[in-house]
C-alpha cells in the first residue's frame, strides 16, 4: 500500500512507532513510577496521590490478588467511576499479572451477569454505590473474590467519613448489599502491605485487557487487548501529540482533565495510561454530568489537556461560566467517541482559543487508528490521517480495496489492533481479514492527501426511496442551527420512501419551532435527505461516555 497520508504528517512525528520496545505495559508503568515518584499522578475531591503513592498502594494491592490464589492471566473486573481507587487498581491488577476487565458501574444486573460470566472474571473491585447490582447476580458468575471501595475512604481523615456519610445516608447514593466475603479496599491494601509480592513474569502479547465494547451494535464482547497493542497506542498517541504538547511554553508535567469515564478505551488510554506515561497528572472528575460542579473544579487548576466527546464539549462551552476559566495553558482538546460538529468545534474555539482534535478509533484498535493534526488552523471535518506505524484502507463489501475517493468500510491495520474477540473466533473472522485489517463497520473515504472522513455507521445509514442518507451529515448540519442544542437522527418506515427520515432535537431557544427547523433544513437538504418529522425532546438518550444512541430512538419506534 501507498502510504499517501505520511506527506500529510507535520514535522517531527515519526512514520513507525517500535511496539517492542517494553517487554510489557507493566514494565512502562514501573519506569514513570520510578522517574516521577515526587510528582503528581491523580487528584480527586482534591485529594492527590504522587507517583510513589500508587506504586506503593498497587503493589500492596498486587500482592493481595496474588494470595488469593489465581492463576496468571485471570481475569479481574473493576467497577467504579473516576476515583482513586481505579488507577490504584488497575496497576495492582496488570503487575500481579492478571487482565483487567473494565465494567460500566451503570450496568443493570443482566448487563453485569452476562460481562462477568463470558469474561470469566474470579475476581471483581467494585464501588459501594453499585455493589447491589453485583449482589443480585454473584451467585450466577464465576466471581469468588470481591474487593468493596467507598468513595471517601481515600481522602482521608475527617474529609473521607464526611464524604461517606454524604454519600451514603444524605444522597442515598449506596442501595443496600450483602456481600459476606467481600473485603474493604483499605482492608486489602492494609493486608497486602504484610505479604510478599512476586513481580509476574509478563511478554507483550499477554492480555492487558478485556475491554468489551458498548453494545450500540448488539451483544457486547471483549476486546482482547495485549501489552503490546496497548503499548503501541500510547507510544503512538505521545509521538502524536507531541507536536501540541511540546508548543512553547513546554510544560514538564501536564495537567490532563480526565472527564470520561476511565472504564471506556478513550479516557483509559489517552487520559490514565498516556498520562501516567508522560508523567502527567490527571483531575479525576468521577460525575461529569454535573457540568457547574465540572466547571467548578475546572477552575483550581491550569490543565493543558481536556479530552472529551462532543457532547460534553457543547454541554461546557453553552454554560455561562464555563468562559471565565483560564485556558492559557490549553495544548490540546481531543475529541473521539462520536463526531465532532462544526458548530461545536467553533464555539469551542471562540471561548478557549483552540481547536477540537477530531480522532478516531475504537475498543478494537486500543483505541486510536487515525487523529488530526495537532497543529490545524482550522476544522478539517475529517476524522484525520493514520496515526504513526498504522494502516488505513477503504475496503467494499467483498474485502477488497477501493480506489482512492471511493465510499467503502473503513479498514485498520497497525500494532493496536485488538488479538481479536475473547473466546470468539467466529466473531473475529468477522471483521478481520485475512492480511490482518480490523474492518470497522464505519463507512468512509480518504482524499488523495491521506486525510479520512467517516460518512456513516453501516446499521445508521437510511435508504430514502434507494437514496442513501448519512445521519452524521444531518446532524452536523441541524446541529449548526442557532436555535438547536443537540440533536439526533434515524430512518423510520414509510410506505411510500421505504424509510424516511426523523430528526430528534433539543432545544437551544425554547421559542423554536418545528416549521422553523424545517424550513432552514428545506434550504439545507436536497429532498430525499430532508427530514419528514422533527421531535422536540429535554434530553437524548446516550451512553456513559456521552454518545448519542440512535438504537435506543430507534428501538423506541419500533416498539411503539
Amino acid at each position: 500500500m501507498d502510504k499517501i497520508w505520511l506527506k500529510s504528517y507535520p514535522p517531527g512525528v515519526p512514520a513507525e512507532i517500535d511496539p517492542d520496545q517494553y517487554g510489557s505495559l507493566v514494565q512502562m508503568l514501573e519506569e514513570s513510577f520510578q522517574k516521577y515518584a515526587k510528582n503528581n499522578a491523580f487528584v480527586c475531591m482534591d485529594k492527590f496521590l504522587t507517583y510513589a503513592e500508587l506504586d506503593s498502594m498497587s503493589k500492596r494491592l498486587a500482592a493481595w490478588l496474588q494470595s488469593r490464589g489465581m492463576a496468571k492471566g485471570a481475569r479481574v473486573a473493576v467497577m467504579m467511576p473516576n476515583v482513586l481507587q481505579y488507577p490504584v487498581a488497575l496497576a495492582a491488577i496488570l503487575r500481579a499479572g492478571y487482565t483487567v476487565v473494565n465494567v460500566n458501574p451503570l450496568y443493570t444486573p443482566r448487563e453485569l451477569e452476562h460481562q462477568l460470566k463470558d469474561s470469566g472474571s474470579e475476581a471483581i473491585i467494585v464501588l459501594e454505590n453499585f455493589a447491589h447490582t453485583l449482589q443480585q447476580v454473584m451467585g450466577k458468575t464465576p466471581v469468588r473474590h470481591v474487593v468493596v471501595a467507598s468513595m471517601g475512604e481515600m481522602l482521608g481523615g475527617a474529609k473521607g467519613m464526611l464524604v461517606n456519610f454524604v454519600v451514603r445516608n444524605v444522597k442515598k447514593m449506596v442501595p443496600e448489599f450483602s456481600l459476606p466475603s467481600s473485603v474493604r479496599f483499605k482492608d486489602a491494601l492494609a493486608q497486602g502491605a504484610k505479604m510478599s509480592f512476586q513481580p509476574a513474569q509478563l511478554k507483550n502479547t499477554d492480555v492487558a485487557f478485556l475491554q468489551y465494547t458498548g453494545g450500540t451494535t448488539g451483544v457486547s464482547k471483549g476486546a482482547t487487548l495485549t501489552h503490546r497493542n496497548v503499548i503501541a497506542n500510547l507510544l503512538q498517541s505521545e509521538a502524536w501529540s507531541a507536536v501540541a504538547m511540546n508548543r512553547p511554553p513546554v510544560v514538564e508535567h501536564p495537567v490532563i482533565v480526565c472527564a470520561l469515564p476511565l472504564y471506556h478505551i478513550f479516557a483509559l488510554t489517552v487520559c490514565a495510561l498516556w498520562g501516567m506515561r508522560v508523567g502527567a497528572m490527571n483531575i479525576l472528575i468521577p460525575n461529569p454530568r454535573d457540568i457547574p460542579g465540572f466547571i467548578k473544579e475546572l477552575g483550581k487548576y491550569k490543565f493543558n489537556a481536556l479530552p472529551a466527546v462532543n457532547t460534553l464539549y457543547n454541554a461546557l462551552v453553552n454554560h455561562p461560566d464555563f468562559k471565565h476559566l483560564d485556558f492559557s495553558g490549553l495544548k490540546l482538546s481531543n475529541g473521539g467517541g462520536m463526531a465532532v460538529q462544526q458548530a461545536v468545534n467553533d464555539q469551542w474555539k471562540a471561548v478557549t482559543g483552540a481547536h477540537i482534535i477530531e480522532g478516531y478509533g475504537l475498543s478494537e484498535t486500543s483505541p486510536v487508528a487515525t487523529a488530526n493534526r495537532c497543529d490545524i488552523s482550522s476544522f478539517t471535518g475529517t476524522i484525520g490521517l493514520p496515526i504513526p506505524s498504522t494502516e488505513v484502507a477503504i475496503l467494499d463489501d467483498d474485502g477488497k480495496e477501493l480506489p482512492l475517493g471511493s465510499v467503502g468500510e473503513i479498514a485498520i491495520r497497525g500494532p493496536q489492533v485488538m488479538a481479536g474477540y475473547w473466546q470468539r473466533p467466529d466473531e473475529t473472522a468477522k471483521v478481520m481479514t485475512p492480511d490482518g485489517y480490523f474492518k470497522s463497520g464505519d463507512i468512509g473515504v480518504m482524499d488523495e492527501n491521506g486525510y479520512v472522513k467517516i460518512v456513516d455507521r453501516k446499521k445508521d445509514m437510511i435508504l430514502v426511496s434507494g437514496f442513501n442518507v448519512y445521519p452524521n451529515e444531518l446532524e452536523g448540519v441541524i446541529a449548526a442551527h442557532p436555535g438547536v442544542m443537540e440533536c439526533a437522527v434515524i430512518g423510520v418506515p414509510d410506505e411510500h420512501s421505504g424509510e424516511a427520515v426523523k430528526v430528534f432535537v433539543v432545544k437551544k431557544d425554547p421559542n423554536l419551532t418545528a416549521e422553523q427547523l424545517m424550513d432552514y433544513c428545506k434550504r439545507e437538504f436536497t429532498g430525499y435527505k430532508k427530514p419528514k418529522y422533527i421531535e422536540f425532546r429535554t434530553e437524548l438518550p446516550k451512553t456513559n461516555v456521552g454518545k448519542i444512541l440512535r438504537r435506543a430512538l430507534r428501538e423506541e419506534k419500533q416498539a411503539a
